[in-house]
């Protein structure tokens, strides 16, 4: 336990607790956020038989102590969390449908001698878990697991799969065999008798059924619902900060924070790049001088060849340009605050993704004959260059032509796939030892499955997938990694999940309307902006970081592609790398992001399945870097 608890002391580094007995060991690591003097954790019931580590907040705390203790509760500590243990006590594992928050925990009944462990309904709070021989552990990270079970890791390569394909890791996966995720929404419970955990699902999000009236009173609604959830995320005996990046998601939250909560001199962090098209900081500056923030503005210049094992080691997992540009904003506003105020979530929530109504234009698309598409448009389609951002008009129309050959499920999965590995890439890449499980694999499913769960129109379909698998395995994973790693809390009060009901239930018209996203999100607003700042285009610095820093990836191309221990290992080909290599390289094919992918692939694998230490790497890629100095 003591050194589980030391892998994650950068999660709380306010202090820490244990609690044994001779079935179970909790441990917790505190970041102090309210009742700073008594919450220390494990928390436990008046007769000391009901014990409880939690990370994150319950944000509607207040309100169940109160009910609680009408009901003849008696707390023993003025934390959020130990409303948790009043819960159980009284609803038993249906307390959950009475919590409000992000939140992973692990209660433990010595009475009963069950263990009953929940990630909050969207999946802002990590928890892995592993189960082997009748012994269990989890934790909110994987590097505490691979501390138990002290043997060597092993790669999963269902996992890996995913990873190249989507850009993502989903549930019950992990990057290692014998390594889980709790799905967000899900609890999981289990006895002392050694028996397999049992995992079930305790809340869905809900499309149906829609919301109708007048565009005005669901407008009305929604920043009711909004002003609200902000309310509950500023819960906190410490200041709490916002990021503020000038997009409509962080700037709409700051402005609302202001004018309907009245909050004063609110601080708020930017981070200023040399990349004129990519700075978002002006608009955050002049959002911030419009509400009177207490604005703080760092301007860098992005090193990924110096963090990119900093970023894998907070991540455990392969990381992603968005991670780096994290890292920056967390390290910064860490400097002033402890919890912080984000906007994940709203693309997810309102239609913000090119793809929405991509899919959209391809349903369009396809009633040409596939005869023409094929014959006629697709020799046209070749003669558009392959080079440049992936985000050029050329790569967007071989896209749309791409999607028109699918259709339902499989068309979104492969609006995703399509810039990084599809089925057909991935076969050429991977090696023997990969191969081996090809049929098996099938990284794709990950987002057929929901898509296929929702019942509603193509739209809802795409949000619901996006939901439940886009949102907490990609941009939220990433930020709670990322800003713990620094010691930051950081909230996201578009994941609230009754807000994220509320949103779900509004018709398809108020998401994405013709060639306009996040529609009524827009109307809102525009009774918070001006003009210069909603209609900014949305400008995606990190999506754009392998074209911008082409000369780093040059050099990690050398260091990490051409001596590959993946393809020493067999699970993927040498030949087929240096085929997208030297494609990129002499600007014939845009690969981009798929080199991204491979690298961090390869870095993770160095780290994490070879061993390699991280000062190692830093050491060895410092020197690709400076090339004299290593010749020195």
């Amino acid at each position: 336990m003591q050194r589980m608890l030391h892998a994650l002391r950068h999660r709380g580094p306010d202090g820490e607790g244990e609690y044994h007995d001779e079935h179970v060991s909790l441990g917790h690591r505190r970041l102090s956020i309210i009742d700073l003097e008594g919450g220390k954790q494990p928390l436990c019931n008046v007769e000391r038989t009901v014990w409880l580590v939690c990370n994150g907040e319950i944000y509607n705390h207040r309100e169940l102590r109160r009910q609680l203790e009408a009901d003849g509760h008696r707390f023993l500590t003025h934390s959020d969390c130990e409303v948790i243990i009043g819960l159980y006590e009284r609803y038993g594992e249906n307390l959950l449908s009475k919590l409000r928050g992000m939140f992973a925990f692990v209660l433990w009944d010595s009475r009963t001698r069950m263990l009953l462990a929940a990630r909050d309904h969207l999946g802002q709070k990590p928890l892995y878990y592993c189960w082997h021989q009748g012994s269990f552990a989890c934790a909110s990270e994987i590097k505490a697991l691979r501390v138990y079970q002290d043997r060597p890791s092993q790669v999963n390569l269902a996992a890996l799969d995913q990873y190249l394909a989507l850009r993502l890791i989903d549930a019950p996966f992990s990057m290692f065999e014998g390594i889980h995720k709790l799905p967000p929404g899900h609890v999981l419970t289990m006895s002392a008798t050694g028996e397999p955990p049992r995992i079930r699902r305790y809340w869905s999000l809900e499309q149906q059924p829609k919301l109708s009236g007048r565009e005005s009173e669901l407008l009305d609604a929604l920043e009711a619902q909004i002003e609200e959830a902000l309310r509950l995320h500023l819960e906190s005996d410490v200041p709490v900060g916002a990021f503020l990046s000038g997009g409509m998601d962080s700037s709409l939250l700051v402005a609302m924070l202001a004018r309907k909560l009245k909050v004063e001199r609110l601080p708020t962090f930017t981070i200023g790049l040399d990349y004129q098209r990519f700075d978002e900081a002006p608009a955050a500056r002049a959002v911030a001088q419009l509400y009177g923030t207490d604005h703080h503005e760092d301007r860098v210049s992005p090193d990924m060849i110096g963090l990119l094992p900093d970023l894998i080691a907070a991540l455990d997992e392969p990381s992603d340009p968005l991670s780096l540009c994290t890292w920056l904003l967390a390290k910064f506003t860490r400097q002033y605050v402890k919890v912080v105020i984000g906007g994940d979530g709203g693309d997810e929530l309102f239609g913000g993704y090119d793809r929405y109504y991509g899919n959209l234009y391809a349903a369009h698309y396809e009633r040409v004959p596939a005869a023409v598409r094929r014959m006629l448009i697709a020799p046209a389609m070749s003669l558009i260059p392959e080079s440049g951002w992936y985000k050029s008009i050329g790569h967007q129309l071989r896209w749309l032509h791409h999607l028109s050959f699918h259709s339902g499920a499989a068309r979104y999965a492969a609006s995703l796939t399509y810039f990084y590995f599809d089925r057909e890439r991935r076969r050429e890449l991977l090696g023997p030892r990969a191969l081996e499980r090809w049929e098996e694999l099938d990284a794709e499913a990950a987002i057929r499955a929901p898509y296929e769960a929702s019942s509603g129109s193509t739209l809802d379909r795409m949000l619901y997938a996006d939901s439940l698998v886009r949102l907490p395995n990609h941009p939220v994973m990433i930020t709670d990694r990322i800003c713990m790693a620094h010691g930051l809390e950081a909230r996201s009060p578009f994941m609230d999940h009754e807000l994220a009901n509320f949103a779900a239930r509004l018709p398809d018209s108020l998401k994405v309307r013709g060639g306009t996203l996040r529609y009524i999100q827009r109307k809102l607003a525009a009774r918070y902006l001006p003009s210069q700042i909603l209609n900014r285009p949305k400008q995606g610095f990190s999506s754009a970081l392998p074209y911008l820093l082409e000369r780093q990836y040059a050099r990690l191309y050398d260091t990490c592609l051409s001596d590959s221990r993946l393809v020493d290992d067999g699970i993927l080909r040498g030949d087929t790398i240096a085929r997208l290599v030297a494609e990129h390289r002499a600007r014939r094919a845009d690969h981009g992001n798929r080199l991204w992918l491979l690298i961090n692939a390869e870095l993770w694998y160095r780290m994490m399945i070879r061993g390699e230490s991280k000062s190692d790497l830093q050491a060895e890629l410092a020197g690709a870097a400076h090339p004299a100095r290593r010749a020195g």
